[in-house]
């Protein structure tokens, strides 16, 4: 059975019910699926992951300057290499995301070969777009 592991740096709470609303997607499409805060990751569980999901909220100025927070940004400077995983972004924000992506896969871009997707929500629920594409991505 393929393994996805969702790991999540939440402010509010939104972030985190997002991720763990990937995480019951993939598991009702048969993928072993976990999520957790970035403090609690390990290196087996990413190891065994054949999906990486890395997600964050949109910290910076309501409309430019987006970026993640350093909790995050430290947290993925420690990450293993990545480059045999499929890896997909995603963020929860309030109004624009900007230059979030830009600025996360900057951050990662020395460990993986590409983002495969991302995905970005106000609340915490999986658009019908965001299943599709999630779909896509395990077949």
């Amino acid at each position: 059975m393929k393994q996805a592991l969702i790991i999540y740096q939440s402010k509010t709470g939104t972030t985190k019910k997002y991720g763990f609303a990937i995480r019951d997607y993939l598991q009702s499409l048969n993928i072993e699926a976990k999520a957790i805060p970035v403090q609690n990751y390990t290196l087996e569980e990413i190891e065994n992951a054949d999906y990486v999901f890395l997600g964050c909220w949109t910290s910076g100025l309501f409309i430019i300057l987006q970026h993640p927070d350093k909790i995050w940004s430290e947290f993925a400077q420690k990450l293993p290499d990545l480059s045999n995983k499929k890896v997909v972004l995603f963020t929860t924000y309030k109004l624009l995301t900007g230059s979030m992506f830009r600025n996360m896969e900057k951050q990662i871009s020395n460990k993986i070969k590409r983002i495969e997707l991302t995905f970005k929500a106000k609340n915490t629920v999986l658009s019908e777009k965001d299943k599709k594409e999630l779909q896509n991505l395990i077949s």
